[in-house]
């Protein structure tokens, strides 16, 4: 990741964050879901995983307390937020809905 999460989440393309941890099962789970999405999706979303473990200060800022926590931003503004594994089918209706 280059430059500050502040300058990515600025983007005026949609930005899905997975907040996860790499001792999280649920969290390796959602990660084939995660790539089948960007392939479906391709340049209308971009999706960056943040390890809460090596980002602690920005897990803490986002309260983020459960992996995976799954935000999508779109030009600085966090549109939606969920903690857990979600389908597939589930997680291109909430970003198409955004975009």
């Amino acid at each position: 990741m280059t430059g500050t999460f502040e300058e990515l989440i600025a983007a005026e393309q949609p930005i899905l964050i997975d907040f996860f941890a790499t001792w999280c099962g649920p969290c390796k789970a959602l990660t084939p879901t995660l790539q089948q999405l960007a392939q479906e999706m391709g340049e209308k979303v971009r999706i960056v995983k943040i390890d809460v473990d090596q980002n602690p200060k920005l897990a803490a800022k986002y309260r983020v307390t459960g992996v995976p926590t799954l935000m999508l931003f779109k030009k600085s503004e966090l549109k939606w937020r969920q903690s857990g594994v979600l389908s597939l089918p589930q997680l291109k209706t909430t970003v198409e809905n955004y975009i």
